[in-house]
């Protein structure tokens, strides 16, 4: 008996280091699966890669524009408690969650725009650590989040639409398209749109920092608002988890508009925890479609019902029914 458990426990052995090999052998022949390189602007023309564009009703008493090459040069890890535990000097945030500077005049304005329902906690710490980390970058803000009040499966793509729209009826040129539960990292992410529409989180620590396929194109990406209404936004149809961030790609990639990064050191993004939604299960099938539907299916099919809009301290509310 003893001789059959150690042969047992000799074979459980045996098959554990041939699954641990199996595994390296994997990672060797197709680093791709775990490590995926990509194109990306370095930080030496970062700066030149910005688009500047802020709100035409924009007015500041300084002549001098803010510099952005301190921004960038001198990146630093942020994400630690002093930014995150509390809002530091929060009277310098106006009411809307907007905040531009006084030293200098702006030269983007961002309209970020957050999706939500039942995160409270995570909003508080989003909030939180979002306001002290873009007052380091001398830009123009102002924090939208739109929540959907129905118990309906949330609609990602719909909210961000909503937003889209509420943004560019207060004149923001460009738009950050921002999962509630993704926070920057490093300082000189800089949270303004570039030329091309930029996947910004692609350096994610629950994907140990990598990019998992090139295509991928969601949890926090800008783009200008002119772009955005170009290819009709995103699709209203995605009801639940999965597939609308795809389907925003192959929108851009059907007018011929490529997507950027920065430099990975300045694309990390920590994600807190939370639970995961329900999977749209008939995402794929929408996917197979998107090239076909994106004249009809959007900003200008959009249908919804705002029950509300507020002015809080820290942000812009949008209440909606979808």
């Amino acid at each position: 008996m003893i001789l059959r458990l150690c042969q047992h426990s000799f074979h459980i052995y045996d098959l554990l280091l041939f699954s641990g090999a199996l595994t390296i052998l994997v990672y060797i022949l197709l680093p791709h699966r775990f490590a995926l390189r990509y194109d990306y602007i370095d930080k030496e023309h970062i700066e030149e890669a910005l688009l500047s564009a802020t709100v035409s009703n924009i007015s500041s008493q300084q002549a001098i524009d803010c510099s952005y090459k301190e921004v960038l040069a001198d990146s630093t890890f942020v994400y630690d408690a002093a930014h995150r535990a509390a809002i530091l000097r929060g009277q310098e945030i106006r009411l809307g969650g907007e905040y531009q500077p006084d030293e200098c005049r702006a030269r983007f304005s961002t309209a970020i725009i957050v999706p939500y329902r039942d995160r409270q906690e995570q909003l508080v710490a989003f909030l939180n650590y979002m306001h002290n980390y873009l007052r380091l970058q001398q830009i123009h803000y102002r924090i939208f989040v739109v929540e959907q009040s129905d118990r309906k499966p949330f609609n990602r793509a719909m909210l961000f639409n909503i937003g889209a729209k509420v943004a560019e009826s207060y004149g923001y040129p460009c738009l950050i398209l921002h999962d509630v539960d993704l926070m920057p990292l490093n300082s000189g992410q800089i949270y303004a749109c570039t030329v091309q529409p930029r996947h910004m989180s692609s350096a994610l620590d629950s994907w140990r920092f990598h990019l998992p396929y090139r295509t991928l194109f969601g949890g926090v990406v800008a783009i200008s608002t002119s772009q955005f209404t170009m290819i009709n936004g995103m699709s209203n149809l995605y009801h639940g988890w999965g597939g609308e961030d795809d389907d925003l790609y192959e929108r851009l990639k059907v007018v011929g508009i490529e997507i950027c990064r920065f430099d990975p050191a300045y694309s990390e993004y920590t994600m807190l925890k939370h639970k995961h939604a329900i999977p749209n299960e008939n995402r794929m099938a929408l996917l197979r479609s998107a090239s076909l539907r994106m004249h009809t299916d959007g900003l200008n099919s959009l249908v919804y019902k705002e029950v509300e809009r507020r002015m809080h301290s820290l942000f812009t509310h949008i209440l909606v029914e979808t």
